[in-house]
């Protein structure tokens, strides 16, 4: 008799969610479904609260010198996200390798991490940006979150998973029943639960975590294919942490705003107009080859390229990303809960690596059952 495989139910459907259960379903002997009121599929009508569509898209760790836990997600992330865009890979056209160049407005060195990357060096006074004390450049990974996100999705049913639509207002609804009561089907309790609820942790029943809040993300997306690079100018505590990223399909994100607990779910006029004159000041060479062939260029010249320009709500978490589990009992019956939630800016940056932590904490609190 082949082994029954345990029941696992994910909640949420953003890169966290997708990521955990892919490594769950890839792992053998689980069966998972994840229940999300929105999917990756979804992005014809695209969400702020579904802020995986709206990430800018490359991987550089933001960990503190002393965060080693967050140094350890985003390098094992790093990795899977080199070995992915290497020519030939299925996920190979989801990303773009290109040279990076971090601009430092504060002489407090880079992130602790950042000389692992590849062709690391420290820039020349000569080759910062204007009022930068400090620069480092290396070979950074860049992707497109929609592309990513649907190889995610496919990747997760190929492997056997299962998605079901679904608004879960109490994790108690999916202790009890499962996945299959957002199917009209008998209740089916699952082994375990894993929450990847992002922004929604702070008011789903059972969790309601009210140190999760918002930190606004805007954007604007130009069709500019003959940029090949990509750069930061960084300031801390900026609200408006000023940067070009390049995708493989030629289009260039500019960024971008850290509004912490900001709400407001559509893009500002004033706020678009200030990212690409900001943009533009730094890295002229955004604006189309004519445009700067004979004179300086304006955002003007911009507006003809624009692809769209958006808005993301992350799910920052003060104390920082939660990988917790607890025992939760519904009528009877009693589940394992793991909580996997809290990635603010950095899902996409941390994804693999905290989806291995929050994994291996499900099966120990299995195992120990």
């Amino acid at each position: 008799m082949p082994e029954m495989k345990k029941q696992i139910t994910v909640i949420g459907a953003g890169v966290i969610g997708l990521t955990t259960a892919i490594k769950l379903q890839e792992k053998g002997g689980y069966q998972v479904t994840i229940v999300a009121e929105i999917w990756p599929s979804d992005s014809d009508h695209p969400s702020p609260h579904y802020t995986s569509h709206w990430a800018g898209g490359h991987h550089c760790t933001a960990a503190e010198t002393d965060d080693l836990r967050q140094q350890k997600m985003d390098t094992e992330t790093f990795r899977v996200f080199w070995e992915m865009s290497e020519p030939g890979h299925a996920a190979e056209k989801c990303f773009i390798r290109t040279p990076q160049y971090e601009h430092y407005f504060e002489d407090l060195g880079h992130p602790r991490g950042l000389e692992t990357m590849p062709d690391f060096e420290i820039m020349s006074k000569s080759e910062l940006i204007p009022g930068a004390v400090f620069g480092i450049s290396f070979t950074a990974i860049s992707f497109d979150p929609i592309v990513y996100l649907d190889y995610l999705h496919k990747r997760f049913l190929a492997a056997g998973g299962k998605l079901v639509h679904g608004s879960v207002q109490h994790i108690k609804q999916v202790v009890e029943g499962g996945s299959t009561v957002f199917e009209g089907q008998p209740p089916a309790p699952p082994a375990a639960v894993m929450v990847c609820a992002g922004l929604g942790a702070r008011t789903l029943g059972g969790v309601e975590d009210k140190t999760v809040t918002s930190v606004r993300g805007q954007t604007v997306v130009l069709h500019a294919p003959w940029v090949g690079f990509g750069s930061t100018r960084r300031k801390i505590e900026d609200e408006m942490i000023s940067y070009v990223i390049p995708r493989h399909g030629g289009n260039i994100v500019l960024g971008g705003t850290l509004n912490v607990d900001d709400w407001y779910p559509l893009p500002r006029e004033d706020t678009k107009i200030a990212i690409m004159e900001k943009a533009l000041a730094l890295w002229p060479e955004i604006a189309p080859p004519e445009a700067r062939k004979d004179r300086a260029p304006t955002i003007q010249d911009l507006y003809p390229i624009i692809v769209e320009d958006g808005v993301g709500l992350r799910p920052h978490r003060n104390e920082g990303i939660r990988i917790e589990s607890e025992w939760v009992e519904a009528n009877g019956i009693r589940v394992p809960v793991v909580f996997h939630y809290g990635h603010g800016a950095y899902g996409f940056e941390s994804s693999w690596g905290s989806a291995s932590m929050a994994v291996q904490l499900m099966e120990e609190v299995l195992t120990n059952a």
